[in-house]
């Protein structure tokens, strides 16, 4: 996955939006100001913190060592940084990215979920 395709990937959810909060270099998506994707596009392997349940993160980490790991500079039980190099299967960093988004949604104020709803 190409950062281009990264990129595209986290802003196709219903209302995410890409912002800046810690400088130029930092791509940070989020949904109804909650963010579920961190990455540098211009790193180089390319990587992504994404959120995710805490049985699962650790699951990953033990499946895809050295791919998937704790969270850079997050809470290291809900959160896994993923290398996007190609060493992992494209469908696998799209599943996770999605799992990041819908477990930030599910973790808002039942408004804001209903507002992600109407077109």
């Amino acid at each position: 996955m190409t950062p281009e395709e990264l990129r595209a990937l986290c802003l196709s959810f219903n209302a995410a939006v890409e912002d800046f909060p810690f400088g130029p270099e930092f791509s940070v998506f989020k949904v109804q100001g909650k963010l579920f994707a961190l990455t540098n596009l211009d790193a180089r392997p390319l990587k992504v913190n994404l959120k995710c349940d805490p049985e699962d993160a650790l699951r990953l980490r033990a499946e895809y060592e050295g791919l998937i790991v704790p969270g850079w500079h997050m809470n290291k039980r809900h959160w896994n940084t993923v290398v996007v190099d190609g060493a992992l299967p494209d469908a696998l960093v799209r599943e996770l990215v999605e799992d990041s988004y819908d477990l930030v949604v599910a973790g808002l104020p039942r408004a804001d979920r209903l507002r992600l709803d109407r077109p």
